[in-house]
């Protein structure tokens, strides 16, 4: 057991790639969840194949004129965009680590060629998020004791990148919906109400990761205010579409209303209820739902003996059951043994 430590082309040539990926990896601190991507079938898997051929001959088309270069840039963001499933699959978070911060760029270099690209948009919005919680600032709680002053600015980093990956989730949605930034200041119900099922991954991530900078500037009143909007977003997501990423957006709720007093509108109640929800439309498989409401819910009532199950519940998930869900299984498994070894610390008995 580990120790504890506190701590420019249009949007219509796309292939409409953000509806078939980039679903949910594992508890975004105390306010939201994602996860990292299908079981490789025979036509993904030539795809993946053929990914870095793809990319040569896109470098090589980029030298031609300014229509064949667009559709290059189109075409490597389409394939770039559609294959982030890879990383959700993979056994090593160590390795995604050090791979993710490359594909990012990648992807922030082609959207200063195709800036409206909806595809490309949804890679970095869910990336930047996936990435900044899973390696920054999880990492920051685990090193905290150690190293405060290294945990400290791997938060401060974490928070820089939830900015962005909510920038760009707010960008993508104004590529369908026109002054959407805006509306959601002004009317938010208004604003939202428009929103289909195809915006549901933008609504999800730009408001995970906006609730997750949240999370790390308590003492910035302005993002804090700004904490009913992720909330709105949210709530019509669920409405649009629960089983997104097998249910994670029901694993937000878990934390929204698990983590807030009675007085402020929280509900342990409701909280259970995302619970079960989450884990039904996961059949079970994934452990982020678990690790939230310990976390937040278990914690905050001090029930220790139910702490302890449900976290080892989370752990004896097998990340092999299912894998769009591997990774980010084990980065909630990872949090799942800390969190036990920082039991005594949590509890006051």
């Amino acid at each position: 057991m580990e120790e504890c430590r506190n701590g420019t082309v249009d949007s219509d040539s796309q292939s409409g790639s953000e509806e078939r990926s980039h679903a949910p990896l594992s508890t975004l601190s105390r306010a939201a969840p994602p996860r990292w991507g299908n079981r490789m079938s025979e036509k993904r898997l030539r795809r993946d194949g053929n990914c870095l051929s793809l990319i040569l001959i896109t470098l090589a088309l980029l030298m031609s004129g300014c229509s064949i270069k667009r559709m290059a840039i189109n075409s490597l963001g389409n394939a770039l965009a559609e294959g982030t499933s890879v990383y959700a699959r993979d056994d090593d978070p160590e390795l995604i680590r050090d791979a993710v911060p490359f594909a990012l760029k990648t992807v922030e270099g082609l959207l200063e060629q195709s800036p409206r690209h909806r595809g490309l948009l949804l890679s970095a919005a869910s990336g930047f998020t996936q990435y900044a919680y899973a390696f920054l600032q999880c990492e920051a709680d685990y090193i905290e004791d150690q190293d405060l002053a290294r945990a400290t600015e791997m938060r401060r980093r974490a928070r820089k990148l939830y900015g962005r990956a909510m920038e760009y989730g707010l960008r993508g949605l104004e590529v369908t919906h026109r002054g959407f930034r805006t509306a959601l200041r002004s009317d938010a119900p208004r604003a939202l109400a428009v929103m289909k099922r195809t915006d549901v991954p933008f609504l999800y991530w730009t408001a995970a990761a906006w609730g997750a900078a949240i999370s790390l500037a308590k003492e910035d009143a302005e993002l804090t205010a700004d904490l009913s909007l992720t909330e709105a977003l949210m709530h019509r997501a669920l409405e649009l579409d629960e089983r997104f990423g097998a249910g994670a957006v029901h694993d937000f709720f878990i934390a929204y209303e698990g983590g807030r007093p009675e007085s402020a509108g929280g509900s342990v109640q409701v909280a259970r209820e995302h619970l079960t929800r989450a884990q039904e439309l996961s059949a079970h498989k994934r452990a982020a739902p678990l690790v939230s409401y310990a976390e937040t819910v278990l914690v905050g009532i001090q029930d220790r003996v139910e702490f302890t199950r449900v976290l080892e519940d989370a752990l004896a998930v097998d990340p092999d059951k299912d894998l769009d869900q591997r990774m980010a299984n084990l980065v909630a498994q990872k949090r799942a043994r800390w969190l036990l070894s920082c039991t005594d610390s949590l509890f006051i008995e």
